[in-house]
């Protein structure tokens, strides 16, 4: 596989916020909502500053090998040089100068999106570098499992060519704790299909069919899928619905039912973020809820009373807290304190997230100071468009450059047609004249009778409606000869942008894994930032 890469800022895409563009740039307002700078004199005194006791990284060490047992047994030799990679990168966790660089992310079905994958390999390019940076340091890389979502719309689909695939279970609650069943089998044995025509298709996708057995819960499915991808990296899976760690987070978590201080403490903040920015989440006036089960329902309290939504079980305030103390695990944080528990179970100095992560995030800044718990480095994650050889020859025929990829499909056009046509479709300069000559008419209506001045100005005005009216016209006959190059924009902005979209947020890795091999994957590692953060556009052939 050959490949080469450019770059360009992610304000030059169109695609991101204004508050992750100034957040980049160091523009506007947006740092005023963390406390560290996102480059590394910013990591540099995340580091000094990083808090994490004894106790915490004993639990989480002890809780991450009960997790990886599920792996141990019937490994080749590939697979068990990774999991002793991954295993040297758990014991690290146990130094006080050993710090995580996590990203975090539902159980996708078979991965999701493409993102799913810029996430990961941003973290272990990043740990690799942080390491050269501060050789006195260790970092791992460390994906945190969003096991505990309970959207399966979004979580429990993937997208293949335009066509979405749905996982239609019965199944309810944390996404994690599903099972896989006989409707999620047949989806894989549809995904088999698709993979066996691809020249390189077929390891990836025996990888996917070991890890969804029947029988196994999302979350150890989605660890040995990831685990197998990605364990040769020393990648470690973080599988948060656990009691012992929950158990970290009982405080906090005790705090939020009997003050409710969460929901309080990100008002100001709030208010002052909506007056130049989008708000991202208001949260509840109780960021928790309860997870027992097949139910993942939130708490309510009316009264002296909590109350499970849409169920009829009910708690006192001892007895909720009896509850929170006996059974940790039956208490989920909602998005407002995800990242408080979070940063309690891992010793992270870096988090690298997407657009809507970065805005959430920045809201929190004073939940985790009231929960005590240490907010680190923000990072925006890596993004990426792949072009093939095809649409990269097809688009440099129509003479544009890289960043008009990213251009509405009406500016493309009419800047095609513009550059084509031989005729000026432009009628500004007439527009102007007859501006002119209705003003100069105008003053001479007024010396006769001053109410005709508004009628020579409602006549100007009806004449220039009529002459952009026909300058449209212009453009659309134009556009007409020129229809079979027109297409082919389309063509291409359809399969670069599917729905619309950025590439990354629809199609999954499967088409590019199975076309390319898993040299698509080190052409990610290779070209991903560390910290410098930019759009990258990769143009991809065969050999």
């Amino acid at each position: 596989m050959k490949y080469n890469a450019t770059s360009i800022p992610y304000s030059a895409t169109g695609v991101f916020s204004t508050l992750v563009n100034d957040y980049i740039s160091g523009n506007g307002t947006a740092r005023d909502y963390v406390p560290y700078t996102p480059d590394l004199e910013g990591i540099k005194k995340a580091i000094q500053q990083r808090k994490f006791s004894a106790i915490q990284r004993q639990t989480l060490v002890s809780v991450l090998e009960n997790q990886y047992q599920v792996l141990g047994a019937g490994m080749n030799e590939k697979n068990k040089a990774a999991f002793e990679k991954v295993q040297a990168n758990i014991s690290l966790l146990k130094n006080d100068n050993c710090f995580a660089v996590t990203t975090a992310h539902q159980p996708n079905l078979f991965t999701g999106p493409l993102y799913f994958f810029y996430k990961i390999i941003h973290v272990i390019k990043l740990a690799s570098a942080l390491k050269a940076q501060f050789p006195e340091n260790d970092f791992v890389p460390v994906y945190y499992m969003g096991s505990e979502d309970a959207d399966l719309a979004e979580v429990g689909s993937y997208s293949i060519d335009g066509a979405k695939h749905q996982w239609k279970t019965k199944q309810t609650g944390a996404i994690g704790r599903m099972l896989v069943d006989d409707h999620l089998l047949q989806l894989l044995q549809d995904l088999e299909g698709y993979w066996t025509v691809k020249p390189e298709g077929k390891g990836a996708f025996e990888i996917i069919k070991a890890a969804y057995k029947k029988g196994n819960t999302i979350n150890d499915a989605t660890l040995q899928m990831v685990h197998s991808f990605f364990g040769q990296y020393g990648l470690v899976v973080v599988q948060p619905d656990d009691a012992k760690l929950k158990s970290l987070f009982v405080e906090v978590m005790q705090k939020e039912l009997t003050t409710q201080f969460s929901h309080a403490a990100i008002q100001p903040t709030l208010k002052r973020l909506s007056e130049n920015y989008h708000v991202q989440s208001e949260g509840r006036a109780i960021n928790l809820f309860y997870l027992k089960d097949a139910n993942r329902n939130r708490i309510e309290k009316s009264g002296e009373l909590f109350s499970v939504v849409d169920t009829n079980i009910q708690f006192s305030q001892t007895e909720i807290i009896k509850e929170l103390q006996t059974y940790p695990d039956r208490f989920s944080p909602n998005v407002i304190l995800r990242g408080a528990y979070q940063e309690t179970i891992l010793p992270s100095v870096v988090f690298v997230g997407g657009g809507g992560e970065l805005a959430y995030w920045m809201e929190l800044k004073e939940v985790f100071d009231q929960a005590g718990v240490n907010y680190p480095v923000i990072l925006l994650r890596n993004s990426f468009l792949f072009i093939n050889e095809k649409q990269a020859k097809q688009w440099a025929s129509l003479e544009f450059n890289t960043e008009a990829l990213f251009h509405s499909i009406q500016d493309v056009e009419l800047a095609f047609v513009k550059k084509q046509s031989v005729e000026n479709l432009a009628l500004t300069e007439h527009i102007a004249s007859l501006t002119n000559l209705y003003n100069a008419i105008q003053q001479d209506v007024i010396k006769i009778d001053a109410s005709l001045g508004n009628h020579a100005l409602n006549l100007s005005l009806q004449a220039q409606k009529k002459l952009a009216l026909l300058e449209k016209k212009m453009v659309r006959a134009e556009k007409r000869k020129q229809h079979t190059s027109l297409a082919r924009i389309h063509s291409i902005k359809s399969e670069l942008f599917p729905d619309n979209n950025l590439q990354e947020r629809v199609e999954n890795f499967s088409k590019w894994v199975g076309e390319y091999g898993w040299d698509w994957v080190e052409a990610i590692l290779n070209n991903s930032n560390s910290v410098d953060a930019s759009f990258t556009i990769i143009h991809i052939s065969k050999d």
